[in-house]
């Protein structure tokens, strides 16, 4: 009698499985990866985000130092040959007299002479003027020693002490300096857009000297 030997059923995967499971592990891979790059898309926008905001509030600490330390100060002006108060504030621009450089010369001194202004021009952006004190011509010769394009909104606004704000303040006429001075920033860096809430500065010294 002849046995018939019984063959083991083949070991492993066939070829249809494989592709299978390769299908499968593809598409997981497909959507890991999908996931990784959602991911690091929303990480690198908040990371330009905070970079944004950074700048403007690093800019706002220099307005605030700077403004923070305005002085009533009196010189003759380019026009007049009497002395008057040097404080001449616009929405855009504001002219003042500081103990606190924004960006301090290479000279130890008391007084600068500062603007601050949004450019409109070829060359748009916040620029930042100085000059030492005491000196002539004080404005028409005023050095630009900052630009920051990425600076594409600037606006002043001036406090009476009555507690009314006014949009123009004349040091000149006024024989005095604002209660205080609100500045509304807004900065562009990369497309993205970082508009701060307005800051109110405070005034120390308001009258000069009797």
């Amino acid at each position: 009698m002849t046995r018939r030997v019984r063959r083991a059923p083949p070991s492993g995967f066939t070829l249809l499985e494989i592709v299978i499971a390769l299908a499968i592990v593809g598409a997981l891979l497909t959507i890991a990866f999908g996931g990784l790059r959602v991911a690091l898309s929303a990480w690198r926008q908040g990371e330009d985000r905070a970079e944004v905001h950074q700048h403007a509030r690093t800019l706002m600490v220099v307005f605030a130092r700077s403004i923070g330390s305005a002085y009533p100060y009196r010189i003759a002006g380019e026009q007049a040959p009497e002395a008057v108060l040097q404080f001449d504030g616009y929405p855009d621009r504001l002219s003042f007299v500081t103990r606190a450089a924004p960006f301090p010369l290479t000279a130890t001194i008391a007084f600068t002479a500062v603007r601050f202004n949004l450019d409109t021009g070829d060359e748009p952006g916040l620029v930042v003027s100085e000059r030492a004190l005491p000196n002539q011509e004080v404005w028409s010769k005023a050095t630009p020693v900052f630009r920051d394009p990425e600076v594409t909104g600037l606006h002043f606004r001036y406090l009476r002490p009555d507690a009314d704000w006014e949009e123009r303040w004349d040091g000149a006429t006024e024989l005095g300096l604002p209660a205080a001075v609100q500045v509304s920033l807004t900065t562009t860096l990369a497309g993205r857009v970082a508009a701060l809430p307005p800051v109110t500065i405070t005034l120390k010294t308001l009258k000069p000297p009797a």
